[in-house]
């Protein structure tokens, strides 16, 4: 019950969870739309790789240290799994899917940015895996980025190892997906600040 100009009415009051300080309204919008730009980048550099390096031989862009060069990846990250490919075209579709189902609760922009780049990262791979030879859950990631001894990666798989690091340091700080802070933070003003 609240009581304005002296008068009493028994309309509830707000809404004590979307009034936290860091409450961010756009977050879903913020994540998906990341998560958009992130698969498109992605795709239309993965087509231009195959287009001018396929059968080509490898590109020194800063000596032999940073070179393009084409791969296909049956596995996961670091090549893990080469013979699980269908298995792994399932687990990435589970987590795109979990991810849209969770972006909803996400009032932070600090989590609606690491959470657009890990859906971005993970759906940009999982399209290669649903699109690209040999065939659908079995496709392989087309990876063209090499840096020293790293292995040979691509946009999205970038954007995940971003979004993981940028999750990290929101978790450190305190900060809630839904824009709160934790009991560990709240000493430290604004969520999202």
């Amino acid at each position: 019950m609240t009581e304005t100009n002296g008068t009493r009415s028994d309309a509830p009051g707000p809404d004590p969870d979307r009034a936290t300080p860091g409450h961010f309204r756009a977050g879903p919008v913020v994540m998906l739309a990341i998560a958009a730009v992130i698969v498109i980048v992605d795709q239309v550099t993965k087509l231009v790789a195959v287009a001018e390096l396929e059968g080509a031989p490898a590109v020194d862009l800063v000596g032999e240290t940073v070179r393009l060069v084409l791969l296909r990846n049956p596995g996961a990250a670091f090549s893990l799994g080469t013979d699980a490919t269908v298995v792994l075209s399932l687990v990435a579709t589970a987590v795109v899917l979990g991810l849209l189902w969770f972006s909803r609760r996400i009032h932070s922009s600090w989590w609606a940015w690491g959470l657009g780049l890990i859906l971005g990262g993970a759906a940009g791979n999982l399209v290669d895996r649903f699109v690209r030879s040999p065939g659908v859950l079995r496709g392989h990631v087309v990876d063209f980025v090499s840096v020293g001894w790293w292995p040979v990666f691509n946009v999205a798989d970038s954007c995940l190892v971003a979004g993981v690091i940028v999750l990290a340091v929101t978790v450190l700080r305190g900060i809630d997906y839904d824009g709160s802070r934790g009991e560990d933070g709240k000493r430290g003003g604004s969520a999202d600040g």
